[in-house]
């Protein structure tokens, strides 16, 4: 099926024919940030075309597995690429093969309130309160809910140090409040400002403040003491780029990725560059916070699935397997 949809994409011209056309399948919050990267890429080699597809991280993994035939892959979390990898459709050492870098920029998680904050929700704590109703994508399908997850359950383990206990007592509570899990940060955001449903989004930094500006004073961001670290890896699928002979032009593109231009793009969406110069010129955008990461805090994202998010796992459990 996937195969006949991109064969129908690339039948599809707005114009004479492009040379060798990309296809970039990446997660639902980064619509607008590509859009403005691909016409700079296409800028500086005329005659080539940028194509994208967007759904949640997890979801758009299983996608490409399954026959969505994109050159390149801009995922919310590394996991999902190793899936692609244990595909063989990339190498396994995939992180190591990346011109620019495995992820090209840095994010968090935080949260989107109603107009003035009528809960007075300050940190991942007010979630635990009865009268808040929490709203956060589906963590089987999202990397955004995954991370959400992760931060919340990382600040209850500060707060209870050695008290799993409490841990899960306090993700239950919430988790069980959430009214429904929507596959991607994209639906949830929709969710939220549009069907005005719950009263705190657990989300991407970008998503969070892009949604501030489009609701006009509708949401506001509120950002908690502590999150923890996203870095959304990019990487070429090689097996199929070599077979549309686009794997020079794919990797030119995750290379145009960590230049000042393309950290400039992600500066401007809310993204926090990997460019030193570019982060410390948009400072004042980018409240600092702490950060817990998994490979610490979790033991790497490869356990953290096995332990909250395959089947069986805490979430399952926490939410009674709905």
């Amino acid at each position: 099926m996937y195969r006949i949809l991109f064969i129908l994409l690339m039948l599809i011209s707005t114009g004479s024919a492009a040379d060798q056309v990309l296809l970039n399948a990446s997660y639902d919050p980064t619509r607008e940030l590509y859009k403005e990267l691909n016409v700079a890429f296409i800028a500086q080699r005329p005659g080539i075309e940028v194509r994208q597809s967007h759904g949640g991280s997890g979801k758009q993994a299983r996608s490409v597995i399954e026959g969505l035939e994109a050159d390149v892959v801009s995922l919310a979390i590394g996991l999902d690429v190793d899936e692609i990898a244990k595909a063989g459709l990339l190498p396994s050492d995939w992180r190591t093969r990346q011109p620019g870098g495995v992820s090209p920029w840095t994010s968090t998680i935080v949260l989107l309130v109603r107009k003035g904050n009528p809960k007075r929700i300050k940190d991942w704590s007010d979630l635990a309160r009865s009268d808040v109703v929490p709203l956060v994508a589906s963590p089987k399908t999202s990397g955004a809910a995954r991370l959400a997850y992760l931060a919340a359950w990382a600040s209850a383990a500060s707060a209870h140090p050695g008290n799993d206990a409490a841990v899960r007592a306090f993700m239950a509570g919430w988790l069980k409040r959430v009214p429904t899990f929507d596959a991607g940060a994209r639906g949830a955001t929709t969710t939220f400002v549009r069907r005005n449903i719950g009263d705190v989004l657990l989300t991407w930094e970008n998503e969070a403040w892009q949604a501030a500006a489009e609701s006009k004073g509708a949401t506001e961001v509120v950002v908690p003491s502590m999150s923890i670290l996203a870095e959304p890896p990019v990487a070429v699928v090689e097996s199929i780029a070599k077979q549309h002979g686009t794997l020079e032009l794919a990797t030119a593109y995750l290379a145009f990725l960590a230049s000042p231009t393309a950290q400039e793009l992600a500066a401007k969406h809310r993204y926090r560059p990997r460019d030193a110069a570019v982060l410390a010129k948009h400072a004042a955008q980018f409240p600092p916070l702490k950060l817990a990461t998994v490979d610490e805090a979790f033991g790497g994202w490869a356990k953290a699935q096995a332990d909250h998010f395959a089947d069986g796992g805490s979430f399952d459990l926490l939410v009674g397997g709905n």
